[in-house]
C-alpha cells in the first residue's frame, strides 16, 4: 500500500526528537548531570539520533528513513513519493517529533521547575539563532540544508558504489554531526521541520513549569494583557478575544 511508511516514520521521527531533544535537556536543565556538556556533545548525539532514527524507520516499515519532511519533499520532486504521499509522509513525522519532545519533557519533569531560563527550555524544543537577522538565519539554514541534500545525493549516487546493507544510516548520522559542527553555529541547524516545528507545537501545548512563549507566531489572548502585540489595533475593532503576535 502507499502509506505503508508511515509508522514507521512516525516512531522513527519520534526516536530521533527522544535522543536529539534529549540531549539538549541534559545539557541545558538545571541539576542535569550532563548540565554544560557543550557543543560538541550534543552534535555528536543529534549524529547518533539520526542514526538511530532512521534504523527504527526502516525496521517498521519505511525504507527510505527521512524523518525529515525536506527530505520527503526532494524525494517527491525526482518521482520517489507523489505529492499525497509527501503530504502524509510529512503530517505523521512532525507528529513523531511531537510525541518524542513530550516523552523528553516526561523524562526531566523535575528540572523544567528549577530552570528559571526560559529561552533555555524552549531552545530544548527547537532552534533560534544565535544572531536574529532573518535574511542571514535563513541563509545560513539554506546553506547546511543544501549540503544535507547534496551530500546525501553524492554518498549514495552510483558512481560510489553499493553501499553495504546496514551502512547508510551510520554515514548519514556522520554527515548531521559534520554538519553540526561546521555549519549549526548560528542558528542551531534545524534543516528539518519535524525536528523544529513538531517539538514547537508539544512545548506549546505542554504544560511545562515556567515555560515562555513557543514562538509559533500567534496565539489567542486577551486584548488588555500586555504580553503580545493585540492585533484589533490593525483591525479597529475591539471584543474579548484577541489574536496577539508572540
Amino acid at each position: 500500500m502507499i502509506y505503508d511508511n508511515l509508522l514507521g516514520e512516525f516512531i522513527g521521527t519520534m526516536v530521533l526528537i527522544v535522543f536529539g531533544g534529549g540531549v539538549c535537556a541534559c545539557n541545558t536543565l538545571a541539576k542535569s548531570k550532563g548540565q554544560g556538556g557543550g557543543w560538541i556533545c550534543i552534535t555528536t548525539a543529534w549524529g547518533f539520533a539520526v542514526m538511530l532514527g532512521v534504523f527504527t524507520a526502516t525496521t517498521l516499515g519505511a525504507p527510505q528513513g527521512d524523518l525529515n519532511p525536506a527530505v520527503t519533499l526532494g524525494k517527491t520532486m525526482i518521482g520517489i513519493y507523489s505529492v499525497p504521499q509527501f503530504i502524509m509522509t510529512s503530517i505523521v513525522q512532525i507528529l513523531g517529533g511531537c510525541l518524542g519532545a513530550a516523552i523528553v519533557w516526561l523524562a526531566y519533569l523535575p528540572h523544567w521547575a528549577e530552570t528559571e531560563d526560559k529561552a533555555s527550555k524552549l531552545g530544548i524544543f527547537c532552534t533560534a539563532p544565535a544572531i536574529r537577522n532573518y535574511p542571514a538565519n535563513f541563509l545560513c539554514e539554506f546553506i547546511a540544508s543544501f549540503f544535507l541534500m547534496f551530500v546525501i545525493w553524492m554518498i549514495f549516487s552510483p558512481a560510489v558504489g553499493k553501499i553495504p546493507a546496514g551502512l547508510g544510516p551510520y554515514i548519514v548520522g556522520v554527515l548531521i554531526w559534520a554538519l553540526g559542527m561546521s555549519l549549526g553555529g548560528p542558528t542551531g541547524y534545524a534543516m528539518n521541520p519535524a525536528r523544529d516545528l513538531g517539538p514547537r507545537l508539544a512545548h506549546a501545548i505542554l504544560p511545562i513549569a515556567g515555560k515562555g512563549g513557543s514562538e509559533l507566531g500567534v496565539r489567542l489572548g486577551s486584548c488588555h494583557r500586555s504580553d503580545g502585540w493585540c492585533l484589533c489595533r490593525l483591525r479597529r475593532r475591539c471584543g474579548t478575544a484577541r489574536i496577539l503576535i508572540s
